[in-house]
């Protein structure tokens, strides 16, 4: 019996591996508002949290206290960045996520971040990687505190 090559059967098969297996990671490194550096590559053994927003986006701002509380209640075993996009003023911004309680890391997206991570879809997306650095997680919409400790929970990795 001999199989016979088909194309179509060949890029059916990638979407569907794409769709249904976690992303290879992606060697990010970013550098915050306040000028530190965070790289995929330093944070290993922690789970990392990139979660993409904007300030005109009502679901991002929703869920930004629960990103803060993740992060406070899991803090030496992950970490969470926020990247802001679409956005004119960096001061504005910054004083912005400081009042809607943003405790976590702010990035300011342009160029460079796209190149990193790729064109973001919609918005909030949140990427997870966990402490091997491998991302096993990504969802455009919001996400809460008790669904980021769940997966890490349910992975069975604590982290550092």
């Amino acid at each position: 019996m001999r199989i016979r090559y088909s194309p179509i059967r060949f890029l059916v098969a990638a979407f569907v591996a794409a769709a249904i297996l976690p992303a290879a990671a992606t060697a990010f490194t970013l550098q915050d508002v306040e000028g530190k550096t965070h790289s995929l590559a330093n944070l290993r053994g922690k789970w990392v949290v990139v979660n993409f927003w904007a300030t005109w986006c009502a679901p991002c701002i929703k869920e930004i206290p629960d990103l803060a509380a993740f992060a406070k209640a899991n803090q030496g075993n992950a970490v969470v960045l926020g990247i802001a996009l679409d956005y004119d003023e960096p001061n504005s911004v910054k004083s912005f996520a400081r009042k809607a309680g943003m405790t976590y890391p702010l990035i300011l997206g342009e160029g460079q971040t796209e190149k990193q991570f790729g064109k973001v879809k919609g918005l909030p997306t949140t990427l997870v990687y966990d402490p091997s650095g491998k991302q096993v997680f990504s969802k455009t919409g919001t996400v809460t505190r008790g669904q980021l400790e769940g997966l890490m929970k349910n992975s069975g990795m604590t982290g550092a």
